[in-house]
């Protein structure tokens, strides 16, 4: 299952508005014979990728599947359909599934005699390529995932806003890896101007791969101008004159969006925290002290300490001279408009 949930997080941003799904197939002695991932859209599903693989060796063998089989038939046939007809004797899943559309997958198999466990490693599933998805299912808006490079201070800027570079070459390239596995970035008008991204993946050379998430700019007033990067033909733009969090991911849920990028500056990223719309944040930390200029996060409206946003983190790597920590906030809801003039 640690294998098939590799797999699921190797094609994590190009699969959407399907799941990033893993798939390992077993002979009857317990060797790996096939390995598959979910293609993009129309593509096969990691089940049949698995199995073709595994060709005759996975008669009598187990198949471990990071999501439920589904038992429907979209753009593909089901694939619980695919596992029958392979003649495996055990189904392995780990996060069963949720949606009516897709569901009854685990009861066909069970039906035509096929062991099936449901459940392995579910909370590790669930936490790692499969949260955009299941994100979209259970609140019908994609995940959102704040990035943020700051001093030890705290400041995303100095006084007189520079912010080239707060970081070193090896977090930088740790961004461009994490844009890939998202569907879109987005930024505000006020980031857009003042550093005019180009907000596409790069790889360790500098060239622009081919596959480029959305770039999404957040421009209620029209200030970003035509011969901004973003407007470049390097990668799509969506450019949102939406006035809420919500608004804006409810506008990008219904564009295929599963999973979201806010490199945005302070004020941007404090709309998405106070309306609880952050589901991961990855802080790029250098240990560096300014002692004045922007703050990572503007006003969250939490006027006293045992009101405090908590966040849980749950990784910390060193990157070159830098930190990554990722942390999942607290929920909470409410908050304000989205005032981009200032993010």
């Amino acid at each position: 299952m640690a294998r098939a949930r590799e797999l699921g997080l190797a094609v994590l941003g190009t699969t959407s508005p399907n799941p990033a799904v893993g798939a390992v197939v077993l002979d009857a002695a317990g060797q790996v014979v096939g390995e598959g991932a979910t293609s993009p859209p129309g593509g096969p599903h990691a089940e049949v990728h698995a199995l073709a693989q595994a060709g005759d060796r996975a008669r009598g063998g187990t198949a471990v599947v990071t999501l439920e089989p589904c038992a429907h038939t979209g753009r593909t046939g089901p694939c619980a359909d695919a596992l029958m007809a392979a003649g495996v004797a055990r189904v392995v899943v780990a996060v069963p599934e949720p949606t009516r559309l897709a569901e009854g997958g685990a009861d066909r198999l069970r039906a035509a005699g096929i062991d099936v466990e449901l459940g392995a490693e579910q909370a590790e599933a669930a936490d790692g390529a499969l949260a955009p998805w299941l994100t979209g299912v259970r609140e019908h808006r994609p995940q959102v995932v704040w990035k943020v490079a700051t001093t030890l201070d705290g400041r995303v800027a100095a006084a007189d806003g520079t912010s080239r570079w707060i970081t070193g070459p090896d977090a930088r390239a740790a961004v461009h890896v994490l844009r890939a596995t998202c569907d879109a970035v987005l930024v505000g008008s006020g980031t857009a101007l003042a550093d005019d991204p180009q907000l596409t993946v790069r790889d360790a050379d500098g060239r622009t791969l081919d596959r480029q998430p959305l770039r999404v700019v957040l421009d209620r007033r029209g200030r970003v101008p035509a011969t901004a990067r973003v407007h470049d033909a390097a990668a799509p733009t969506l450019v949102s004159s939406a006035g809420t969090p919500a608004a804006l991911l409810a506008e990008l849920y219904e564009r295929g969006v599963r999973r979201v990028l806010l490199e945005g500056g302070p004020t941007l990223a404090a709309a998405f925290l106070a309306a609880g719309l952050v589901d991961e944040a990855v802080v790029h930390v250098a240990p560096t002290l300014l002692g004045a200029g922007a703050h990572m996060v503007g006003d969250l409206g939490i006027p006293t300490i045992s009101a405090a946003l908590h966040l849980a983190v749950t990784d910390v790597t060193r990157m070159g001279g830098d930190v990554q920590i990722r942390l999942r906030p607290t929920r909470h809801t409410g908050g304000p408009a989205i005032d981009d003039g200032g993010s």
